[in-house]
């Protein structure tokens, strides 16, 4: 068990410090201009710019520049905001946006559970009927239609019909109700999608013939047996669900006006803050792989047939 987790852990860490100086670097590939957002840094001669860029340790050697920001990560020290909010300690803006997001992220994951799960169980009982065609054509338009287009759809004509705000108000609960659907749709076509096919592909077991043979009635085969089985490997999903959905849907936000991290991601590229976005990507990078490592030791320890080790004999 803990070598299993060390070497988990080990390649996890791997992962994201690959992501990260891939990200680092390219970022030092930019042009210099995009640093140059204050008026009187604009209007100032080559020799102040210079001076400006040497101020910030952009002309140094990149990877001088990666071991400087590694050692202020580890003493705790974020950095500041170059261009979007200038001077603004990281840490600060992220203690204000992380909140807002986080709170979008467990509304969206309950609902994509709830909903999820629900309509894989519709599917599962009216298979191959009106209900389970129903359920394939909503899978069919989240996973092959352009996000953009159905979640453009929902925040002009649905907001109309419901008589909900199209953009986000904190002082408008209801502007909450359409972006916390919109994230939550991708959960919810996942959850029904592979709880329809392991219910399904259930169905077909031995032990599911032999529970009919002893006269158990179908619903009951399938909720003690049938979903029992096939709802474990959906855990593997949760934890990662869980962390990418709290760390903030880009599109979402920035098309509901959303203060929250992933439309802070966007501003920050748009004008080149080289340090809001590094850390911004790191702690997606962290967030992503984190969720994907819960996942493999939350699937051991819920399924019995799952050993993490094995003695020979």
């Amino acid at each position: 068990m803990a070598k299993y987790i060390g070497k988990r852990a080990l390649r996890s860490l791997l992962t994201v410090s690959i992501v990260f100086v891939a990200v680092f670097m390219l970022l030092r590939f930019m042009p210099l201009e995009g640093y140059f957002s204050d008026e009187m840094i604009k209007e100032a001669d080559e020799a102040t710019r210079m001076s400006y860029l040497r101020n910030l340790g952009l002309l140094d050697h990149p990877l001088v520049q990666l071991g400087r920001f590694v050692k202020n990560l580890f003493q705790g020290e974020l950095g500041r905001s170059l261009t979007v909010y200038p001077k603004v300690p990281i840490l600060t803006l992220l203690k204000e946006k992380i909140p807002v997001t986080a709170a979008f992220g467990l509304v969206s994951m309950i609902l994509g559970i709830v909903f999820g799960l629900s309509l894989g169980l519709i599917m599962v009982k009216s298979q191959n009927h009106f209900g389970d065609h129903m359920g394939n054509m909503f899978i069919l338009v989240i996973r092959a239609v352009p996000s953009i287009l159905y979640l453009f759809v929902i925040q002009v004509y649905v907001s109309a019909w419901l008589d909900v705000p199209m953009l986000f108000y904190d002082n408008r609960p209801n502007s909450w109700i359409l972006p916390a659907i919109s994230l939550s749709l991708g959960s919810v076509a996942w959850y029904a999608l592979w709880l329809r096919r392991f219910m399904v592909d259930e169905q077909n077991q031995d032990y599911v013939k032999f529970a009919q043979v002893k006269g158990l009635s179908r619903s009951a085969v399938q909720r003690k047996h049938i979903f029992r089985n096939a709802i474990i490997p959906l855990v593997i999903y949760l934890p990662s669900d869980l962390l990418l959905i709290i760390s903030g849907s880009l599109v979402i936000e920035t098309l509901y006006s959303i203060p929250g991290t992933g439309g802070l991601l966007t501003t920050a590229i748009k004008n080149q803050d080289n340090n809001l976005v590094q850390i911004l990507v790191l702690m997606y990078a962290v967030l992503s792989v984190l969720g994907v490592f819960l996942g493999d030791l939350l699937i051991a320890f819920v399924d019995p047939r799952i050993k993490l080790t094995q003695k020979e004999d």
